[in-house]
């Protein structure tokens, strides 16, 4: 039966948002990606919440903002509870872009759009996968499998080819690379053929990428130019993604001494660093052929840094001296150590910043990078987190003892309320009441006095001096009264109450501003190339500018093409005259299978009944999505027909020379006829695909047809 397929944007086509987009397959939704930009835009999460209720199921396919950013506060604050796929880097790396940019946004403001507590749910909840790994879902999904296919561009990163009943394949295909890189391989959407539809964008479509020697000669060019005049370099760079590819590169060319760069330092910067790189070391087999060869030949780990040091404070930072070049977070400097870095170091006219990527528009980092050389003077907001001094901290340790006194009075009445009155102290019973109208009888009972456990978070509260083990009393006495007296003031020093501070500043731009591509995504003629090659029946396109969009549907020969903005909604059915039908274990059982390519085929003759009591049918929790399904039962044997005898596979003359070459039968072509025997037996290819033999019958003439027939599927 023919499988309802509808698709919602729930961000725009013409434009540059994340990607977040609704699948429909029959009722079962699937949320493709859960994108969010760097600025938290209000109305990104507006269709979103919405639709946050008929969601079933999440596929992520890289591990950066674009495309899970807004998970933490969709799982957090509007409450979607459904499984989350997604490959082994993507859940690793993708918490630690959530950890970082979290933490970054709290250092420089009052940050409540989530916590990390709300990052955690999502990562705890996420299904992790391997490249292609097929998975089948259960319940409203039935019928349905997901499968994550190599992508590029960012370790993990994931085309999903997603089948219904192995007939509709849909594949969802962004930012893929098409390029081998140093640390990851290429992506594989050459492999798929013919889909029923292709969900793709268009984002590099008008671009063309320089070859990977040149972009990396520039980069090393700048580096050392800047160096040698004594300037630092800051590279603005994400997380734990495209990072890997530049941090690999640098290391490399660092340790290489006819590059000269020796002697100066180069710093990979941010608030999980340490994580990232470890996680890298951990996930070689997801990386390039040559990663993977570099740590089973030499026992050589790529990512075990020689010179790149990590740092994750500007405490760490200034120990290493300068000139000095640091990989830092965030790329679009709207927070963290990208944008400190870019306050303190903008004013030199020695210095560099080198973007790495573009971002979302409206960010600083998009700004500059769209104006190049023509931004003299700017104006800034320098956000930062000050601990509380003065009048203000003593405000604060005012409402926090208040507070704690509040808390203190409540737990003691609470104990009040629950201690029992009455004698405790001698081990009699208590005599029975005399007993008073209208109440329940009492019976004499051993007085009781239950003692209220105290707990906090983390448990029941442990008493220090039950632990102690001391060889006299006084020394125990010294010590119980030292561990009372311990805890209150230890919880008093370690929290530190802070507050954001922000002061506007105008910035002179005396540095040098560059941008080298390293976004590791397909350009357009790649683009273009491999959409013609895929050869999708529909096809929808998303996130492009228009004439990015127009030029891709102008070079694809799909049946349908859409062009989705935000909110529309897109019937993508295509009608397929394909039914389904469960055959029963008495019909089953006499089939005589033969194989067909990669398959195995039989005729069968039967009659079409809708059985919703049968108890042939294997009793699961599908049982109840194969209960409308049709079944074929039996006829009477005298009422099947007859058939035609059908001949399947189709055989190419050039194999089936040497088949009967290997059965010492000599052949030759002749005019695209292949005569063999001396010429009294032919074979010849019809316009219907199979083969004809014609000749005289003789003991040759039966050996070359039984040699022909075995190459067919006879049925």
């Amino acid at each position: 039966m023919t499988s309802i397929i509808k698709f919602q944007a729930l961000s725009g086509c013409f434009d540059e948002s994340p990607h977040c987009y609704l699948l429909e397959i029959d009722d079962f939704t699937i949320l493709l990606d859960c994108g969010w930009d760097e600025l938290f835009s209000v109305n990104l999460v507006d269709s979103l919440k919405q639709n946050i209720n008929k969601i079933d199921a999440v596929l992520i396919s890289y591990p950066d903002l674009l495309h899970l950013g807004a998970l933490p506060y969709a799982v957090g604050k509007l409450g979607l509870n459904c499984p989350i796929y997604g490959t082994v880097p993507v859940h690793k790396m993708g918490q630690m872009f959530m950890y970082d940019w979290y933490l970054s946004r709290y250092d420089s403001e009052e940050f409540a759009i989530f916590d990390l507590d709300d990052v955690d749910k999502v990562f705890d909840r996420m299904t992790v996968l391997k490249y292609n790994q097929t998975i089948a879902l259960k319940g409203k999904g039935y019928g349905i499998t997901i499968t994550p296919v190599p992508a590029g561009h960012m370790i993990g990163g994931t085309i999903w080819k997603i089948v219904k009943d192995g007939e509709e394949d849909i594949v969802y295909a962004v930012d893929y690379n098409h390029k081998k890189e140093r640390h990851l391989g290429c992506c594989e959407l050459e492999k798929v053929t013919r889909p029923s539809l292709l969900i793709t964008d268009a984002y590099n479509m008008l671009y063309q990428q320089p070859r990977r020697s040149a972009r990396d000669e520039s980069l090393v060019v700048s580096i050392l130019a800047t160096l040698r005049s004594q300037g630092n370099v800051l590279l603005a760079v994400d997380t734990a993604g495209r990072v890997l590819e530049i941090s690999n590169l640098l290391d490399n060319i660092w340790h290489n001494k006819e590059a000269g760069l020796f002697a100066y330092n180069i710093v990979l910067m941010s608030k999980v660093a340490h994580n990232v790189n470890e996680f890298a070391k951990s996930s070689i087999e997801w990386m390039s052929d040559r990663m993977v060869k570099s740590v089973d030949d030499a026992r050589n780990n790529p990512f075990q840094f020689r010179s790149v040091k990590l740092c994750h404070s500007f405490e760490d930072l200034k120990k290493i001296p300068s000139p000095k070049v640091v990989l830092a977070s965030m790329p679009d400097l709207e927070c963290g150590f990208a944008r400190d870095l870019f306050v303190m170091w903008c004013g030199q006219p020695n210095n560099s910043v080198i973007f790495t990527q573009r971002t979302s528009p409206g960010t600083l980092a998009r700004y500059l990078v769209d104006n190049l050389g023509r931004v003299l003077s700017l104006q800034l907001d320098v956000r930062s987190r000050a601990p509380l001094a003065g009048k203000e901290l003593d405000e604060y340790l005012q409402t926090k003892k208040q507070k704690a006194s509040e808390t203190m009075e409540y737990e003691e009445s609470s104990e009040d309320e629950d201690e029992i009155s009455g004698p405790v102290g001698h081990d009699i019973m208590v005599m029975e009441e005399p007993r008073r109208q209208g109440k329940k009888p009492h019976f004499p009972v051993f007085p009781f006095h239950e003692e209220k456990v105290k707990v906090d978070e983390y448990g029941e509260v442990v008493k220090h001096e039950d632990f102690l083990i001391v060889d006299g009393v006084e020394e125990a006495e010294k010590d119980i009264s030292d561990a009372q007296e311990e805890p209150e003031e230890d919880m008093e020093i370690e929290e530190i109450p802070t507050k954001c501070m922000s002061q506007s500043k105008i910035l002179k731009l005396n540095c040098n501003i560059l941008y080298i591509d390293f976004e590791g995504r397909s350009d357009g003629p790649s683009i273009e190339r491999l959409v013609f090659q895929v050869k999708p029946r529909r096809l929808i396109i998303v996130r492009g500018s228009q004439e990015a969009c127009e030029k891709l549907s102008a070079g694809c020969q799909a049946e349908n093409i859409w062009m989705p903005q935000k909110g529309d909604h897109i019937n993508a059915t295509i009608e397929r005259h394909i039914y389904q039908l469960l055959l029963k274990d008495s019909i089953l059982k006499d089939l005589m299978f033969k194989k067909c390519r990669e398959s195995e085929v039989a005729w069968v003759t039967g009659q079409v009944v809708y059985d919703t009591g049968s108890t042939d049918i294997e009793k699961s929790d599908v049982a109840e999505a194969k209960k409308n399904q049709p079944h074929l039962d039996l006829v009477d044997y005298n009422l099947i027909p007859s058939h035609k005898t059908a001949f399947l596979n189709d055989i190419k003359l050039s194999d089936f020379k040497q088949i009967l070459g290997k059965n010492g039968i000599p052949s030759e072509f002749i005019g695209g006829t292949l005569r063999c025997c001396g010429g009294n037996i032919s074979l010849q290819r019809l316009e219907t695909g199979k083969v004809s033999i014609e000749g005289t019958l003789s003991e040759d003439y039966f050996k070359v047809r039984d040699l022909l027939y075995e190459q067919y599927a006879i049925i």
